[in-house]
């Protein structure tokens, strides 16, 4: 039977509910229980934001920029339209607002490894191949934007691959996925994790985050967020997980939520938590839009 992809506007809408969702219990701790009922309002955190910049420079050059996506980002940030930033990428927008050069403004150093650069690579999954040298290093250079570090690099090419994939047909499972995810990365750090987890068929993400963390450490969060997307039997499971385990809830809530609608599709009774996210329409109109471009090109 031939393979119908998801809808990309669909993947990346979830991105922006469990990005919202998330956000609702960020900096709570571990055994926080999630509601769906939690909060009438939603609103996106500076990720989604940055993903839809993405998706925006992506339509106006036609192809993926690093440049033309820094611009986008500046541009955005000059216009108030960026909120919340987390440190590694306030540091690199200011830097490109004051005129530094898109390749040399990122985090570097200890606090560099950040999941920023993951959680708003969605759409280049559908853009690049990640297969292909060239596009491993456009992709590198639009994450050096923000984290100039190898290791937040890695976390956001494994995501990457694993959700493009995931998109065309791959099956969402452990064995499957990890090896995915395994094979695009070299010895690194993320790399040995992912093959801690593939090596231990009986690790339950729950007991991933009590030995690992799911922190915004991008070693720590994305191979948690691949093992959550994998394990859950629905998207109110998958919500009660990330919320459960505390730490970067928002993001964690992101990536594994673009990656399980990959595989599974974006249930009613999720969406409609999504049209509670202030500005819904427009993210929608949006990514819908990316879409449209992805699918001519």
């Amino acid at each position: 039977m031939r393979h119908t992809p998801q809808p990309i506007s669909t993947i990346l809408f979830a991105g922006a509910i469990g990005d919202a969702v998330g956000g609702v219990y960020e900096g709570a701790s571990p055994g926080s229980a999630y509601s769906a009922t939690a909060a009438t309002r939603l609103a996106i955190s500076d990720d989604t934001q940055l993903t839809l910049a993405t998706c925006d420079a992506i339509v106006a050059q036609g192809h993926v920029d690093p440049e033309s996506i820094a611009k986008t980002f500046v541009a955005w940030f000059r216009a108030g339209r960026l909120s919340g930033l987390g440190s590694a990428t306030l540091q690199a927008l200011t830097g490109l607002d004051a005129g530094g050069h898109w390749a040399l403004v990122g985090a570097r150093g200890e606090r560099a490894a950040g999941n920023g650069a993951a959680m708003r690579i969605a759409p280049l999954a559908f853009v690049l191949d990640v297969e292909r040298d060239r596009d491993r290093r456009v992709l590198r250079d639009v994450c050096r934007i923000t984290h100039h570090d190898d290791e937040a690099y890695l976390g956001a090419l494994a995501l990457c691959h694993v959700l493009r994939e995931t998109w065309k047909g791959a099956p969402l499972d452990r064995s499957s996925t990890l090896e995915i995810a395994i094979r695009s990365l070299p010895d690194s750090r993320t790399r040995d994790r992912m093959t801690v987890v593939r090596e231990d068929p009986t690790l339950t993400s729950h007991e991933y985050a009590d030995r690992f963390g799911a922190h915004g450490y991008v070693v720590d969060s994305v191979p948690f967020a691949i093992l959550a997307a994998i394990e859950s039997e629905s998207m109110s499971n998958l919500l009660t997980t990330v919320v459960g385990v505390g730490g970067d809830v928002d993001t964690n809530a992101a990536m594994a939520m673009q990656l399980r609608t990959a595989a599974h599709g974006l249930d009613a009774s999720t969406h409609a938590i999504g049209e509670r996210i202030e500005y819904a329409t427009d993210i929608r109109r949006a990514f819908s839009e990316f879409e449209t471009h992805v699918l001519k090109t």
